[in-house]
């Protein structure tokens, strides 16, 4: 945008256009690791346009960095935390960078080796277990097989991990990898404010189209095997149903954390459950009606979220002293999550 700088005394405007994508006010963060030679390695950049993505990034067309920016964007992430690797080796220093880094609820990477994809569940695991949680979205390679995607999930096998399928194409229709499958996904994931509503038909924005299609079959399969499936029907890809890799607890098989809205809702409820005590009892004595006090903001903040219909219930919630720590208040309680509708059954009876 030019300013002609006047002398004269007045009130004076300017305005300006643009078609680039930029960050949405809701949404949440999204963490970016990719090889780029163009910016310094493992330093954290905040993208919250995709022209800037072009200015920090450059923009080498097909999935580079800034592609994958886009996509998170206009999906609905307010703003992408981007790190730079220089080559392969890099990855792991750009995960311990945005691992340190606050407000990323989603993780994502431009690499489809199943060996870099772990490091970025640890990354996952490590940040939520400090606190900071946080899911990290990874795509299988370009023309992966069902087989072969159901046992990359088995590799990852992890609430906080979500792998989606199939690949995606570019402009001109030629088949690529699905990690700008991934960037869309993570974007609709960070954009989406109740954390109970399920990502199935979750429409999926500026990709050119997929791959390829599956069948019924290929799709009971992937879901049962924890891939969660995209499809692209009369022009609009959505997601068929948002679940996690983690199909197992050992060698038993585990559909607990099946359903991505689980794990999203433990993360909507023990966090906020974290900010509402800090910030109330910042300076408190462990006496019992300090106590009594912490178990009245807990039912508060339990009672929204059963009013939001987060949570469908909660209860035993206990407040006690550490009997071997008189500085620590032990809290207790549980809750059942909401469920997302993915089925309707219709049964007819019908008389002729």
């Amino acid at each position: 945008m030019n300013i002609t700088v006047h002398q004269r005394p007045g009130v004076y405007s300017a305005y300006d256009a643009s078609s680039v994508v930029s960050g949405s006010g809701g949404g949440k963060t999204v963490g970016l690791a990719a090889i780029n030679t163009v910016a310094q390695a493992g330093t954290v950049h905040i993208i919250t346009s995709y022209d800037k993505a072009v200015a920090t990034f450059g923009s080498a067309g097909g999935q580079d960095m800034a592609e994958l920016i886009r996509l998170a964007l206009k999906n609905g992430a307010s703003a992408v935390a981007a790190v730079a690797a220089a080559d392969e080796s890099g990855y792991q220093a750009a995960f311990d960078a945005l691992n340190m880094t606050e407000d990323i609820s989603v993780l994502i990477c431009d690499s489809t080796d199943t060996a870099v994809q772990k490091k970025l569940r640890d990354s996952a695991v490590q940040a939520s277990q400090a606190r900071r949680e946080r899911i990290a979205v990874v795509a299988g390679a370009k023309d992966e097989s069902v087989d072969d995607l159901i046992a990359r999930a088995k590799e990852l096998n992890h609430e906080r991990v979500v792998l989606t399928a199939p690949g995606a194409v570019d402009s001109q229709g030629a088949g690529l990898s699905g990690v700008s499958v991934a960037a869309a996904l993570a974007g609709a994931i960070a954009g989406e404010g109740d954390p109970a509503v399920p990502m199935g038909g979750a429409e999926l924005l500026g990709l050119h189209g997929l791959a390829l299609r599956y069948e019924d079959n290929d799709l009971d399969r992937l879901i049962l095997g924890g891939v969660t499936p995209v499809e692209q029907v009369g022009g609009a890809i959505t997601v068929v149903r948002g679940i996690t890799t983690r199909t197992t607890t050992g060698e038993a098989a585990d559909s607990t954390w099946r359903d991505l809205s689980t794990i999203r809702i433990v993360d909507d409820v023990i966090p906020s459950l974290r900010t509402a005590l800090r910030a109330k009892f910042r300076r408190a004595k462990n006496t019992e009606q300090s106590r009594g006090a912490i178990r009245a903001q807990v039912v508060l903040e339990l009672e929204n979220k059963l009013a939001r219909e987060i949570i469908t219930g909660y209860e035993n919630v206990a407040v006690t002293a550490d009997a071997e720590d008189p500085t620590r208040c032990l809290v207790d309680f549980s809750f059942t999550v909401a469920h997302g509708l993915n089925q309707i059954w219709l049964t007819a009876h019908i008389t002729v």
